[in-house]
């Protein structure tokens, strides 16, 4: 495979992007009509949304949001970290998924070089539902580390799982067509869907990665595999929206939340010593509260259903939300969401028993029920 060209904004040793560079192509559509053509069966893959331009007044919240929460974030980062060292040893290969997981990503790296000395690898690809893996970036990095690679891929959080389960079955086509056996273990910071034996935390607490889309992931766009753009031999694509370094909040992020490593080692180290000793399963439990949502709105499609406080973000950042559901309207976790939903007019519902701090439904558009 050809060697990747450099793109996003983290430092070179952060991450290494392994995606094909569209930011010529005119993919962006009007939320609205982005919506309607998802909806109507076009993939998501194959178009982009419109990027978020935060308000002053979001921004603002954003930042507050970043400060108050860094530490608990912190303390999930290396809890996760600890148990990937203690699984894996100091010789993986970290696999960001993008773009969630790359933030994580580049903090995890950073929390294991900080606390153990060692520079692990970190890849950027693109996983995307209903397609799979980007096969091409898995062989370039067996290419360069060798088919015995320890790879450990990575995620921001989990909700019904439908990423889980596309990397397992992607594991399984990868070795069914090369040979070569990938773990589909995914490592994540928040596991509020119970679909991961390694993550930071099981709590939906607000991972300030979400509150952003591009400007807080490098400047990198949501990934692409759209037919005429992305060839046989491509990576799949994605934007990188240079233009905007003025208002990126890529590294701050990091930095932010890396200033807290040192003092809450100690109490990670303790959390993944227990973690591991217990072993906790994937329960899938996400998932089936999920339905029973479904159930109660009579909505035929679960992928309208964006459980957790990161997916709802992304309801209202880039779908066209119908309402937000919430375990409860003084959850603390929730302010970002609730002036989202201002902003937008999205009305604010609580549902009692939710096993997550919210869940974000996307307007059906056939009716108040698909």
């Amino acid at each position: 495979m050809k060697p990747p060209v450099p793109l996003g904004s983290y430092a070179p040793s952060d991450v290494t992007f392994l995606l094909k560079d569209l930011r010529g192509a005119q993919l962006e559509m009007p939320t609205e009509d982005r919506e309607e053509a998802i909806q109507s069966g076009v993939h998501y893959s194959e178009m982009l949304p419109k990027e978020y331009e935060p308000s002053e007044q979001y921004l603002q919240l954003y930042r507050k949001t970043l400060d108050d929460s860094a530490p608990l974030v912190a303390e999930g980062i290396a809890a996760v970290a600890e148990l990937i060292v203690r699984k894996r040893g100091l010789s993986c290969v970290l696999v960001s998924l993008a773009r969630a997981g790359t933030p994580v990503g580049v903090l995890i790296k950073r929390y294991i070089e900080q606390r153990y000395g060692v520079s692990l690898p970190h890849y950027s690809i693109s996983i995307i539902r209903g397609k799979g893996i980007d096969e091409n970036a898995l062989i370039y990095i067996l290419q360069k580390h060798g088919l015995e690679a320890s790879i450990q891929f990575v995620d921001g959080w989990t909700g019904k799982g439908a990423i889980r389960r596309t990397l397992i079955e992607a594991c399984r086509q990868f070795e069914d067509k090369y040979g070569v056996r990938l773990s589909d273990d995914l490592a994540v910071l928040a596991d509020p869907g119970r679909c991961s034996e390694t993550f930071g935390t099981r709590e939906d607490y607000l991972i300030p990665s979400a509150c952003l889309n591009a400007t807080v992931s490098g400047l990198m766009s949501r990934t692409v595999l759209k037919p005429g753009l992305i060839g046989p031999d491509d990576y799949h694509g994605s934007k990188f929206y240079e233009h905007w370094r003025s208002i990126d909040e890529s590294n701050r992020f990091v930095e932010r939340i890396a200033a807290h490593f040192e003092v809450i080692a100690q109490t990670a180290a303790g959390c993944a010593d227990k973690n591991k000793q217990e072993s906790p399963e994937a329960t899938w439990q996400g998932l089936a509260d999920i339905q029973a949502v479904q159930q109660a709105f009579g909505i035929e499609d679960i992928n309208l259903i964006k459980p957790g406080v990161g997916e709802t973000c992304r309801v209202l950042l880039r779908r066209v939300p119908w309402k937000i559901l919430v375990d409860r309207v003084d959850n603390p976790h929730l302010a970002p969401i609730l002036l989202l939903a201002e902003e937008r007019g999205v009305p604010v519902e609580p549902f009692p028993g939710l096993a997550f701090s919210c869940c974000g439904i996307i307007k059906p558009l056939k009716g108040e029920s698909a």
